[in-house]
């Protein structure tokens, strides 16, 4: 066979590799990633001017594939870039001593990184429009959980002051009589504490008032830490600030901000365990001041991540809390037009960031 038949029979190799690899792109299922990477690393590897002695190997942020033992120093490499940030490359390597490998292959290498790379952008897209999907829908239901709420508390807020108020005056009327005064100091102590539910959802319904003031943070946080001290040393756990500067400014409620500060904290002793470690961060961007508070527990499952806000649900055991800390907390933030999001650190444990604007 002459030079150019040879030459010609390589160009159709890599043209037809190139029109499969399209074909196997077009077809791929997101969720089978591996078995994509897998088909597109041997119609690469046939391709090659000698598939038997040639290797490829996929890398990819999300799945990776060889079709043998790789040398990744003697070979090929192209990088595969998504939205212009690298997330990894291909590699093409000979096993045998074999003659260098074409300049045409290094340029077919190049050609199905850039379809790999048209992929993964397809993938990241999906993947993206899903997320923002679920935080809409999220959104939706706590704003519908919300308006909800508010009418509930609004409701009760009327019966439980005529108990108080009809109980109190019964208690004086009977004071001489103990198992009356006793069954009345029972009704009064639960009416209180009904209406403190009571309190705790406005809260979340954003139904409170408030006294809207600039207001340095800092200070704050740092004495709800000294105030939680005591705390932190009983339930045997450390804790780190990290606040580099001295002043972040915004407008807000104090009162409400503290107990955004508060409920924060207590979460993340709460589910520390011994020895664990809360990290309490504050920064500031152009626009916006954050507050990051993570621990070290068992992290937050899948479906408590995306109910974490609601009224009345807890992933503490029962009788161990009311469930309305982080609902109290998210109607807070949302009344100062800000955003909390509640995420799992990569190791272990949770992070809760708050967002809240500086004007």
């Amino acid at each position: 066979m002459s030079h150019t038949e040879e030459a010609l029979q390589e160009r159709i190799k890599e043209l037809t590799c190139l029109y499969e690899v399209s074909s196997i792109i077009v077809s791929a299922n997101v969720e089978e990633l591996d078995d994509t990477l897998k088909a597109i690393a041997y119609s690469l590897k046939k391709a090659f001017q000698f598939p038997k002695y040639t290797e490829i190997a996929i890398e990819t942020s999300i799945n990776s594939f060889k079709t043998g033992n790789v040398n990744e120093n003697v070979g090929l490499s192209s990088d595969i870039k998504v939205f212009n940030k690298l997330n990894g490359k291909i590699i093409a390597s000979l096993t045998a001593d074999k003659s260098t490998f074409l300049k045409e292959e290094q340029q077919l290498l190049d050609n199905v990184a850039l379809k790999i790379e048209n992929l993964l952008e397809r993938i990241e897209i999906k993947q993206n429009e899903a997320s923002l999907k679920r935080q809409m829908e999220r959104a939706d239901r706590l704003s519908i959980i919300g308006e909800i709420t508010a009418g509930i508390a609004h409701e009760l807020n009327t019966p439980l002051a005529n108990i108080l108020g009809f109980a109190e005056l019964l208690k004086d009327e009977f004071k001489n009589e103990k198992n009356v005064s006793n069954d009345l100091d029972k009704i009064i102590h639960n009416t209180i504490f009904s209406r403190e539910v009571v309190k705790k959802l406005m809260f979340f319904a954003c139904e409170m008032p408030q006294e809207m003031k600039k207001v340095n943070i800092v200070p704050n946080i740092r004495d709800a830490i000294s105030l939680l001290d005591a705390t932190f040393r009983k339930e045997e756990v450390k804790y780190v600030v990290k606040i580099e500067e001295e002043e972040l400014w915004l407008k807000a409620d104090t009162i409400q901000l503290t107990q955004i500060i508060f409920n924060l904290i207590i979460n993340a002793i709460y589910f520390s365990p011994k020895n664990g470690l809360v990290t309490i961060k504050a920064f500031q961007t152009d626009t916006e001041n954050v507050l990051k508070i993570s621990d070290e527990g068992p992290g937050l499952p899948e479906e408590a991540i995306e109910k974490i806000f609601q009224p009345f649900f807890s992933t503490k055991p029962t009788g161990d809390g009311s469930g309305l800390g982080l609902s109290v907390v998210h109607g807070i933030v949302l009344s100062h037009k800000g955003t909390i999001k509640a995420e799992n650190n990569k190791n272990k444990g949770a992070t809760f960031t708050v967002r809240l604007s500086k004007t």
